[in-house]
C-alpha cells in the first residue's frame, strides 16, 4: 500500500466525518487532505454556517472557482481530443458539458444531495443545488488535490464516466448557439436584453432575460443565472421561428431592411 494512502487511512480512524471522508474517497479517487474544503463544498447559501470568529460561510466562493477549472479542463481535453475540430464546434461541445443542467444530472447521480447542507424547500425549489455543489467540490479537489490531479478527476470521473462523447457531438442541446448560428446565416441582428432581476421566495436571484431578433421582440424566459435565462429564451425564440413562419418572415424582412 502506497504510504500516502496508509497514512490517509491512519487518519481516518480519528477524523470526526468520516462518512464525508469515505464519500469523497468515493468519488473522486482521492483521500481529503484537508476535509474543511469538502465540508465548505456542501454548504449551500440557503444555510450557511457561522464560524468560530463569528463570519457566515457558504460553498459560493468555491462554486465560482470550481467553475472557472471546470471550464479550462474541459477546454484543454476538448482541444487535444478533437484537434481537426473548428472553435465553434469546441464552443458548443464545452457548453453541453458545463451547462447547469448536465452539472445537476451528476451531481445528483454522485448524490450530492444527501450531503448538502441546504434548507429543505430550497432543495425542492432550486433544482441545481446539486450542479452548484459539483462546481464547488471542483473547487475543492483543485485546491486540496491540486491541479493535475483535479484534472484528472475531471477528465476520468466527470467526462468519460458521464458523458458519450460521440453522442454528445451529434447533440445539439446549445440553444444559444443555434440561435446565433441562425442569425449569423441569415445576417439578423441579435441582442439579448436583461429585462429584469429579482429574488424568489427564498432570496435566490432570478434573472428574466429577453432576445430582440433584428429589432423584433422573440421571447423571454427566467433563470437562476443569466447563462440559464440566455439558454431558455433562446430555446424558445427557436421554437417560434420553426412554428411561426409569419414571426419567421417578419424577422427576416426587417433584418433586410435594417442591412440595406
Amino acid at each position: 500500500m502506497p504510504l500516502n494512502n496508509a497514512i490517509s487511512l491512519i487518519k481516518l480512524l480519528f477524523v470526526k466525518d468520516k462518512e464525508l471522508y469515505v464519500f469523497i474517497r468515493r468519488i473522486t479517487g482521492y483521500y481529503p487532505r484537508d476535509i474543511r474544503l469538502y465540508r465548505l463544498a456542501m454548504i449551500h447559501r440557503s444555510k450557511p454556517l457561522k464560524l468560530d470568529n463569528g463570519r457566515w460561510c457558504n460553498n459560493e466562493r468555491l462554486e465560482f472557482l470550481g467553475d472557472a477549472v471546470l471550464g479550462n479542463v474541459v477546454a484543454d481535453f476538448l482541444y487535444h481530443t478533437y484537434p481537426g475540430k473548428h472553435e465553434g464546434f469546441l464552443t458548443s461541445t464545452r457548453a453541453k458539458i458545463v451547462q447547469r443542467e448536465s452539472l445537476n444530472r451528476i451531481g445528483n447521480s454522485l448524490h450530492l444531495d444527501t450531503h448538502v447542507r441546504a434548507m429543505t424547500h430550497t432543495s425542492t425549489h432550486n433544482s441545481y443545488i446539486s450542479g452548484n455543489a459539483l462546481e464547488a467540490l471542483v473547487g475543492a479537489v483543485y485546491l486540496d488535490q491540486g491541479h493535475k490531479r483535479c484534472r484528472k478527476f475531471i477528465v476520468n470521473r466527470l467526462i468519460k464516466k458521464f458523458f458519450d462523447l460521440n453522442d454528445l457531438v451529434k447533440t445539439e442541446q446549445n440553444f444559444k448557439s443555434r440561435l446565433i448560428e441562425w442569425t449569423q446565416k441569415y445576417r439578423v441582428p441579435i441582442e439579448f436584453e436583461l429585462v429584469d432581476t429579482y429574488p424568489d421566495a427564498d432570496k435566490n436571484p432570478v434573472f428574466r432575460t429577453a432576445v430582440i431578433l433584428g429589432g423584433i421582440y422573440a421571447s423571454d424566459a427566467v433563470g437562476y443565472s443569466k447563462k440559464e435565462s440566455h439558454q431558455s429564451a433562446s430555446k424558445k425564440a427557436l421554437e417560434r421561428l420553426q412554428q411561426d413562419p409569419q414571426f419567421c418572415e417578419q424577422v427576416l424582412s426587417s433584418a433586410s431592411l435594417t442591412t440595406m
